[in-house]
């Protein structure tokens, strides 16, 4: 991923949180010449056994991820393959009225994090089924309302042989929070107003990132 200076991470927390609160992943692989990349969205956790062991970069932490085996991406898929996981963060497209001056241009305020990492295929039902496991309770814990799995664990065990399950140990990650640092520091407060006021979640969220942001531009 191409990252300008000014739009690097003010530290590696914003690349961990930006992936614990935004856990739908593209995850991709090169695949064979014939059939070119593979890329499917999926769930991606943390390893609930190292989740607060994440060095400052990243690399060297655990994730967990897991699809559907019917998928040509899991056939596909090998032990000590190559994997770049994407995550996308809060956006919001940026008009050039907010600018207040002429002649200017649109753009996108975004922010996204590319992990890449070698892949692990986990081929036990068992560890399967905790994968499984811990990706409920880790997304009911951050996003739901208080779900007890207890009572579909058998309801689990019956579907986790259609399921693929593997971990992604990272080798290297990056992340890019295009947030306006290269304007001007009023024209940055007028974005972040105007992404404020707005009844949409994600461009609030937008807003919320901005606010928590160094300035570093003019």
């Amino acid at each position: 991923m191409f990252v300008p200076s000014h739009y690097r991470e003010p530290d590696s927390s914003w690349m961990a949180d930006l992936i614990r609160e935004n856990p739908l992943a593209l995850a991709v692989i090169n695949g064979s010449a014939d059939d070119g990349p593979y890329a499917t969205h999926l769930p991606v956790i943390p390893d609930p056994q190292a989740a607060d062991k994440w060095p400052d970069d990243l690399t060297g932490a655990t994730l967990l991820g897991h699809m559907n085996r019917a998928n040509p991406h899991w056939r596909a898929l090998e032990t000590e393959d190559v994997i770049l996981l994407s995550f996308t963060g809060p956006h919001a497209y940026v008009s050039p009225a907010v600018y207040e001056v002429t002649p200017a241009a649109p753009t996108w305020n975004f922010t996204s994090v590319h992990v890449r990492g070698v892949v692990e295929k986990i081929d036990s039902l068992e560890e399967t089924l905790d994968v499984v496991q811990a990706t409920a309770l880790t997304f009911e814990a951050r996003f739901g309302d208080g779900w007890d799995q207890s009572e579909s664990v058998d309801y689990f065990r019956k579907i986790v042989p259609a399921v693929g399950a593997f971990r992604v140990t990272v080798t290297g990650a990056e992340g890019m929070f295009k947030l306006s640092q290269e304007q001007p520091t009023e024209v940055r407060d007028r974005v972040q107003k105007s992404f404020g006021g707005r009844e949409c979640t994600r461009h609030r969220e937008t807003a919320e990132l901005m606010s928590r942001l160094p300035h570093t531009g003019p």
